[in-house]
């Protein structure tokens, strides 16, 4: 084993994160430094921060050195739990108490227009990511995340999903390509998350590795939705069948990794995608789960971020990726009912409505029977139609006068 160990980032550019130097002695105690921009504010609850983690870790001779540029007690404990198992084997863990805000479940038909991409070790970006409103918050440990940074992400990522408040976002954390995803799971599934994203997914085998690795982590039993990503043409071929199996609520597609893969380049035009997105579409359709579409790379150009959601809408697309706050209202506002489909909606739920006060088993509208998941897609296009302010709450009060 290492005798010294460095984990976390320094440097002009960063912000709520540390690094931390750490060796391991044989005599001479606990000595600590610790250089901080907050020193005078909150010098003493670092000192004692560290202290409680190598005290836990049974560490009784230690030369650690702390540069702090603003980071939280979740960030520091987490890159000095990453030090420590460079140069010790346990199997302990230093766990900061579940935030109230967070201990939510989700439901299998939450809406999932927008999930907004953060690297999962660079802790500034995920502290405030929750206000901007996205449906998901995706802590990712894959391509974001270099290989070298990888096992320190895991601390990062895990004590994040415990102490940072998501504001109502479902936490989802994006696990790296199998095998090494498999061990991703080792640090998230007791740890409050909602759904983990399946990268380069090729297969229902795949997704049965993940949905077995997680049952037998789980030992609270809470709810954990898989949502595979689809980004080759072997996953093309097999969406049905990966669409279908245990715990998948959504079906996304990844075009950058695609288009690599069938040996073309991505367009803004998109032809040399669309029989992809179209099977993704169908596939999640037969399934009777949620189809999500690609992000949007371009975070400057909110006219063709526009453009792009109004056709993937248009395909049958119930929301996608961004990797920008920015791009969260824009993908809302678009992805939301129009006029024409609120206003059939309104027809079917009113029906629905009056069916159910005169006692009808059945609900019709003019000639036609109307089928329960008709009428609760309806009452989902109404909820996303007021949620974005094209309807009042009360639209029934004053409907059909």
């Amino acid at each position: 084993m290492a005798k010294i160990a460095q984990t976390g980032e320094h440097g002009d550019n960063v912000r709520s994160d540390c690094r931390v130097t750490l060796e391991l002695k044989r005599t001479g105690g606990i000595k600590i430094d610790v250089i901080s921009k907050v020193k005078v504010l909150f010098g003493d609850q670092i000192l004692k921060l560290c202290k409680d983690v190598l005290k836990f870790f049974e560490i009784k001779n230690a030369v650690m050195k702390i540069e702090d540029t603003g980071a939280l007690d979740y960030i520091i404990a987490a890159r000095i739990e990453a030090a420590v198992k460079q140069l010790l084997k346990t199997d302990k863990e230093y766990l900061l108490p579940i935030i109230p805000e967070n201990k939510f479940q989700t439901e299998k038909d939450r809406n999932r227009r927008s999930r907004l991409y953060l690297p999962g070790n660079t802790p500034k970006l995920a502290l405030n990511a929750g206000i901007h409103n996205p449906d998901g918050i995706i802590l990712d440990l894959e391509d974001s995340v270099a290989p070298a940074k990888k096992p320190e992400a895991r601390f990062l990522v895990r004590n994040g999903l415990r102490t940072v408040n998501f504001y109502g976002a479902e936490r989802m954390v994006r696990i790296n390509q199998l095998p090494m995803g498999l061990e991703d799971l080792e640090y998230i599934v007791q740890h409050n998350v909602n759904l983990i994203l399946l990268p380069k997914c090729e297969s229902a085998k795949q997704v049965k590795e993940v949905n077995d690795k997680i049952k037998k982590l789980n030992k609270s039993k809470r709810k954990i939705w898989l949502m595979p990503i689809i980004e080759s043409a072997l996953g093309v071929i097999n969406s049905y069948e990966i669409a279908v199996s245990e715990n998948v609520v959504s079906l996304a597609i990844g075009l950058e990794d695609y288009t690599a893969d069938i040996g073309t380049q991505r367009t803004a035009e998109g032809k040399e995608t669309f029989f992809a997105r179209c099977q993704v579409v169908n596939a999640a359709r037969a399934a009777k789960i949620q189809p999500i579409d690609s992000v949007f790379s371009d975070v400057s150009d909110m006219e063709a971020l526009k453009q792009n959601v109004l056709t993937s809408k248009s395909l049958g697309f119930d929301g996608m990726g961004c990797i920008h706050p920015r791009q969260i209202p824009v993908i809302h506002e678009y992805f939301a009912p129009d006029d024409k489909e609120i206003d059939k909606a309104k027809k079917i739920v009113n029906a629905f409505i009056i069916a159910t006060e005169k006692g009808l088993g059945v609900v019709s509208l003019g000639s036609k029977m109307i089928d329960p998941p008709v009428v609760k897609r309806a009452q989902k296009t109404i909820e996303q139609a007021i949620e974005v302010g094209k309807l009042d709450s009360d639209w029934r009060k004053n409907y059909g006068n």
